[in-house]
């Protein structure tokens, strides 16, 4: 089973990797070459930095067809930036359209917390994920589990239906979403520990359905 992570130069992909093959991956492959993502039958997305730099680098990259139909067609993980690009559009950078698909946009955090005091921007360490929804991913992580997070913009879906977990931070955010064979976290699996470990073991044997 060959396991594409997405490498269009943002992040450490290579910690990605790693943890994917830690738990038990045999073929994973970190790659900009859109043959790769295309022949891969699971797909990570991983990223850290700006929305406007992960579209212009997908686009330099010519990775935005197999990104497209690795995302309708196999089982998907989105992580940090790679869960933001699945949206319509963000905010940052004066607007930016993404993905789209999903349908909602991406804000800065100050929507959410205005002016409260105490909260720092970035969103930098670990903090409770309540789960929203059953998801196979969820199998054998408990409810309220911590994981690490490190951003300074959050996604507003329009359908709350593909929340899968929350948390909060100046206010409730998605931490993950999800539905059919995608499934995405702000917060980065492969930095969370056992947690993250185990997020990441279901992944490998998830068919690619949703809930559950």
């Amino acid at each position: 089973m060959t396991i594409a992570v997405i490498d269009y130069g943002m992040g450490n992909l290579r910690s990605v990797a790693r943890a994917l093959t830690h738990v038990g991956a045999r073929d994973v492959v970190v790659t900009d070459d859109p043959a790769q993502v295309t022949a891969a039958e699971r797909v990570v997305f991983p990223g850290q930095g700006a929305v406007r730099d992960c579209m212009s680098a997908l686009h330099r990259h010519e990775l935005i067809d197999g990104l497209t139909q690795a995302i309708a067609e196999r089982p998907f993980l989105g992580i940090c930036m790679g869960m933001q690009a699945l949206m319509t559009r963000s905010e940052e950078n004066q607007g930016v359209e993404a993905l789209g698909h999903f349908a909602g946009r991406v804000r800065h955090f100050r929507a959410l917390t205005g002016d409260k005091t105490g909260i720092k921007i970035p969103h930098m360490g670990w903090n409770q994920v309540t789960q929203s929804a059953q998801h196979p991913l969820w199998q054998g992580i408990a409810d309220g589990e911590r994981f690490y997070f490190v951003h300074s913009y959050f996604v507003e879906p329009q359908a709350q239906a593909i929340v899968m977990g929350t948390s909060d931070y100046g206010g409730q955010f998605a931490a993950a979403i999800g539905a059919d064979n995608v499934f995405a976290t702000q917060f980065h699996p492969e930095k969370s520990q056992q947690p993250g470990l185990r997020l990441l073991e279901n992944f490998l044997s998830w068919d690619g359905n949703g809930c559950s």
